[in-house]
């Protein structure tokens, strides 16, 4: 056969069930994600700071990482939120190479998903319980979202997955942001396309079962840059292109008008350190106008210990091995300069 079966995995209730939260945990998430959709839905002014490695690797180094963060955010606190980055799933556009936590919870080793499944929820647990964070995780596979759902803050729509309808109605059926990236194309209407549908109530089948969501209101846009027919990037996160994305959502009237900007991606071109010059041009811009003011509700930032990025075979501590990220030192001073902007 070319499909082999090798073993059914738990049910997302069940490994709840064997790894359950305390009490601090479950009233830590409901705060924190009171905190985040008021931002969308302009009840709060603050900014959002959506940060960190590009892909979770081990365990200990992104916690590390994490831990540095609440410090910083307790200076900021008045201006910045920060959620940081436990990305789990590493799509590829190949499928080839590292895919991520759930597939290989060591890098240097086998797949075990059922291993990845137990290790990924260990690590949001440890995070919120250790830093107070509650974090960001990206949904490759829809139909695993719900062993994480009573830990995750933030949910992100690939850009090579966001045309896809599962993604879609199963983010209709969150109650925490889902920022929808536009697709690699560029295309906006095709995101927007995917927020109405996110927004929107809709029954469908999800893991076996008939399922009915009441739409997802915080659902929002993610601009990360596009790519040309020749391989070559295109930015979208200049004062034209936000303001055009503007336009486009009152002519579509949507909820709770909202865009992230993912400063690495195909608007840096993979070029980490762009993304300091990136993200001060963004805030330029909410600066020049009050709609985009509104309208710009944070960034997105690929950052770990260590500038850059290596192959899984390297050894350097909280240095990414999927996209190149900013380090430590500089992803700090990032964040102060932020705050003093806004």
């Amino acid at each position: 056969m070319s499909m082999n079966m090798i073993r059914k995995l738990p049910t997302p209730q069940e490994i709840k069930d064997m790894y359950p939260l305390s009490e601090k945990v479950i009233k830590t998430k409901k705060q924190r994600d009171k905190e985040i959709a008021d931002i969308f839905t302009g009840k709060s002014n603050k900014f959002l700071l959506i940060i960190g490695p590009c892909s979770a690797d081990k365990e200990e180094p992104v916690l590390n990482y994490i831990s540095r963060l609440v410090p910083i955010q307790e200076q900021v606190k008045d201006k910045i939120l920060i959620i940081p980055r436990i990305y789990t799933n590493k799509p590829r556009t190949t499928g080839e190479g590292y895919k991520g936590m759930i597939h290989q919870p060591d890098p240097t080793k086998k797949e075990d998903m059922l291993e990845g499944l137990i290790k990924v929820r260990s690590l949001h647990t440890k995070a919120i319980e250790q830093t107070g964070f509650t974090c960001a995780d990206e949904m490759l596979y829809p139909e695993n979202y719900r062993y994480l759902s009573d830990l995750l803050s933030y949910v992100a729509i690939g850009a090579r997955s966001v045309e896809d309808q599962q993604h879609r109605l199963t983010s209709s059926g969150m109650d925490i942001p889902v920022g929808m990236k536009n697709p690699t194309a560029g295309d906006m209407s095709v995101m927007l396309n995917s927020i109405r549908a996110a927004q929107t109530s809709h029954t469908f089948i999800y893991r076996g079962w008939e399922t009915v969501t009441s739409g997802n209101p915080l659902a929002h846009a993610i601009l990360r840059g596009a790519v040309n027919k020749h391989g070559q990037t295109i930015p979208n996160y200049h004062y034209e292109d936000l303001s055009l994305l503007y336009e486009l959502y009152c002519k579509q009237n949507l909820q709770n008008m909202a865009v992230i900007v993912d400063t690495n991606h195909s608007n840096s071109g993979k070029k980490y350190l762009e993304q300091v010059r990136i993200a001060n041009e963004i805030l330029h811009s909410r600066r020049h106008s009050k709609d985009l003011e509104g309208f710009v509700k944070g960034l997105m930032i690929e950052s770990y210990i260590e500038d850059g990025n290596q192959s899984t075979e390297d050894t350097v501590y909280g240095k990414s091995i999927t996209d190149p990220c900013l380090g430590w030192e500089k992803t700090e001073k990032l964040i102060y300069s932020l705050a003093e902007q806004l």
